[in-house]
């Protein structure tokens, strides 16, 4: 299977810097203990600023556009990368209370990453505009129709409102992380409406930055994340065709003799007559796409409370032929065909009245595809039957269950023409979607943060009710894409070792854990050119400062004599992330990473050398690298290495990841596919039991293993300095229902 490079980087973060193994310095306590269990100490954020490297003072945009930066490009074993320069302001970034993170400082000297694996991509935070669909904040214009709030009542109510400005700014960016897997990013003094009132991202309980902040005891007000729209192919056409066109078009073909008798002629008739005219330009321009031409005319003139209804027409032969195979039900449809019907049957004889999303139709067949379709994206429904008298058919009724959050998520993916069908307007902000915060991080790094104004002061950012400003992707802003750009344009903070080297020299620096890793790959191929890891490991060593590095990179190997002697002097703990043996799988997720046998090699090394060193089983993709001789494959080998620990990590798929990373497997391994899109549904996460099944057959080759004695040299509590410890080698859970951990997709940066 080829591989598709764009498809962007793994970052180490949030879930995954939360997998990982128990490790000295960490801020864990108990011998052992899985080391990204829990949170860390409470602290304050700290602003990251940059310059450029010719920039000798002040405060100046982000690589100003007259000079975005200074940029060096690769030749050799580095051809094909360009690196650019910048001088980071501070190195050790300072994570904020609110995060899940076990530690409160990391270290990234790259941005960007040269792997090329499978499990990254960032997107830009949409907005609920007027007419039901979304556009992204970027984008705005003055003028612009957005969905705002406004109290009616007992209750606050979506309401109309303008966009009456819109600009950008630059401030620190933060990403928070909700239950149901919205992700958004913002400024630290951006304020969300929570169950507790409006609030910023960031504050403190005292002095001169007290403010009402989020926390993660907070729940936003929404309806949680927007679903993607479909993509207009061939395939959702021709499904809203046979989705409008039987439901409300006119098709008919007779026969009948001249009056000699002789001369048989046929008529053959398509008309399609509506009164939203949405639908039925909609239908004449898919119609044409198909090279079926058909006139528009005026089907009834608007009389008394009777709406004028339009219409279009075609009595030609080759057309009728060709519609008539353009509305065939499909042997094996698509998800794009069924996008498509939902919409086609929903415009043709759907309502949305008193906020009940409802389908009729006598006819069974088209219902027994409606609900197959609506099965298919896990859509709520229940079916209601009425008799309407012994001459007329039985009607039948298909509701959407779910409140206005389903609604919603049903009007994006399938993206009905017809506004007046899509409108929420004055429906109460209740709803029962799962918004709680689970993280608040910093992105370590100033961006500019879009900002609106609108008639009510708010509006609905991915599904939450919020105001202010809107970080874009980093790379982004960077003058760079979020795809081949962030594997090929890689930022370089070149003077990361010396800024180091001051910051610990602070008085106010207290030797806390610093966690490297935890969002860019610090053994990536840049590493090779500017050894600026390794000079970050000296110094930390040099100063007796614990730390812990997370990596796929064989490239560590490097450093085993700075590593080696910073563990003489303090806490120093690795773990390399091996997702299978299986050479194919590799090749196609992770084709710019070492080999997994090399990475095997790495932690025998490594654990050998008195570096205690475990692994992470991730990704683990369901269908693909999961069956037991897999993960047998993976787990015996790490162990036979001597990895204190094996953690296996099971395939996050968050909102916008998936449908990239699912549009990928349709392409190129489409039963794969169609089966995660199944077993994922709308979650982010596999189902509990199912990640129940892989924990167990990683257990089932661990458990036997341990206990076993680590290697000498090894450290074994957070505050101890060197000596052995009896290492437990462990598969472990993760924190919700005893399932194991999923892998975080996250965007650049």
């Amino acid at each position: 299977m080829k591989n598709d490079p764009r498809l962007g980087t793994l970052l180490f973060g949030t879930a995954h810097a939360r997998s990982e193994a128990g490790s000295p310095g960490s801020g864990q306590q108990g011998n052992g203990e899985h080391m990204f269990d829990r949170m860390g100490g409470v602290s304050e954020p700290v602003a990251f600023r940059w310059k450029t490297t010719d920039d000798d003072g002040g405060q100046p945009m982000l690589f100003p556009e007259e000079e975005l930066v200074d940029r060096h490009v690769g030749i050799g074993e580095y051809r094909g990368l360009e690196f650019l320069h910048v001088n980071a302001r501070r190195i050790v970034n300072e994570v904020p209370a609110a995060s899940r993170m076990p530690f409160r400082y990391t270290i990234n000297a790259y941005r960007g990453c040269s792997h090329s694996c499978l499990y990254c991509m960032g997107g830009e935070t949409p907005i609920l505009m007027g007419d039901g669909r979304t556009k992204r904040l970027a984008e705005l214009k003055v003028g612009d129709t957005v969905y705002g709030t406004e109290r009616i009542g007992t209750y606050l109510r979506y309401v109309l409102t303008p966009v009456l400005a819109h600009w950008s700014t630059i401030k620190p960016a933060y990403r928070v992380d909700l239950e149901d897997g919205t992700e958004i990013e913002s400024s630290g003094d951006h304020r969300f409406l929570s169950n507790r009132g409006w609030k910023h991202v960031t504050g403190s309980e005292q002095g001169r930055a007290r403010r009402p902040h989020l926390t993660l005891n907070n729940k936003l007000i929404g309806t949680g994340h927007f679903a993607a729209p479909p993509v207009h192919d061939g395939e959702y056409r021709r499904g809203y065709l046979c989705g409008m066109i039987r439901g409300d078009g006119h098709l008919s073909s007779k026969s009948y003799f001249r009056p000699n008798g002789r001369t048989r002629t046929t008529i053959r008739q398509f008309r399609l007559a509506l009164i939203d005219i949405e639908g039925l330009r909609r239908s004449r321009d898919f119609l044409a796409d198909l090279d079926i031409l058909t006139r528009e005319f005026t089907f009834q003139e608007a009389v008394g409370n009777y709406k004028r209804i339009e219409a279009i027409r075609t009595s030609n032969r080759n057309d009728f032929s060709l519609i008539q195979d353009a509305i065939a039900w499909p042997v094996d449809p698509s998800d794009q065909w069924c996008k498509g019907f939902l919409a086609g049957i929903f415009d043709a004889e759907g309502s949305f009245g008193n906020w009940i999303l409802r389908i009729a139709n006598t006819d069974p067949i088209i219902m027994g595809w409606v609900t197959a379709c609506l099965r298919r994206f896990d859509f709520p429904f229940v079916v209601e039957a009425r008799d309407r008298g012994e001459r007329r058919k039985r009607l039948k009724t298909i509701r959407i269950r779910g409140g206005l959050a389903q609604k919603l998520r049903f009007f994006h993916t399938v993206d009905p023409a017809i506004t007046r069908k899509r409108t929420i307007e004055s429906h109460a902000l209740k709803s029962n979607a799962k918004l709680g915060i689970t993280s608040i991080e910093p992105l370590g790094v100033d961006l500019p943060m879009y900002d609106i104004t609108t008639g009510t002061g708010d509006f609905i950012a991915n599904g939450v009710v919020s105001h202010n400003c809107f970080a874009r992707p980093t790379h982004e802003y960077l003058g760079l894409n979020i795809g081949e750009d962030f594997e090929r344009k890689l930022v370089v903070k070149v003077n990361a070792v010396e800024k180091l080297r001051a910051e610990l020299r602070s008085p106010r620096w207290r030797g806390d854990h610093i966690a490297m890793g935890t969002n860019t790959d610090p053994y990536q191929r840049a590493e090779g050119k500017y050894h600026l890891t390794r000079g970050i490991v000296e110094v930390l060593g040099l100063a007796r400062n614990p730390f812990s590095i997370l990596t796929k990179g064989t490239l560590i190997l490097r450093d085993l004599d700075v590593l080696s002697a910073a563990a003489e002097r303090t806490d120093v703990h690795s773990n390399l992330s091996i997702g299978t043996l299986d050479e194919e799988v590799w090749k196609a997720t992770e084709p710019g990473t070492p080999h997994p046998r090399r990475r095997v090699e790495a932690v025998k090394k490594l654990n050998d050398a008195g570096i205690p060193t475990g692994v992470l089983v991730a990704p683990i993709i369901p269908g693909w690298s999961d069956t037991p001789e897999q993960l047998e494959a993976v787990a015996t080998a790490c162990l036979e290495a001597g990895a204190v620990s094996v953690t296996p990590i099971v395939l996050h798929l968050r909102p916008g990841v998936k449908e990239h990373f699912l549009g990928f497997l349709k392409e190129h391994r489409p039963e794969l596919g169609a089966d995660l899109a199944r077993r994922y549904g709308r979650r982010s996460y596999l189902p509990p039991a199912q990640q129940q099944v892989i924990t167990d057959r990683v257990k089932a080759v661990v458990a036997p293993a341990r206990p076993r004695r680590a290697p000498t040299g090894t450290t074994g509590h957070p505050n101890s300095r060197g000596g052995e410890r009896d290492t437990e080698q462990h598969a472990t859970a993760s924190p919700q229902a005893g399932a194991t951990e999923q892998l975080q997709l996250l965007p650049p940066g």
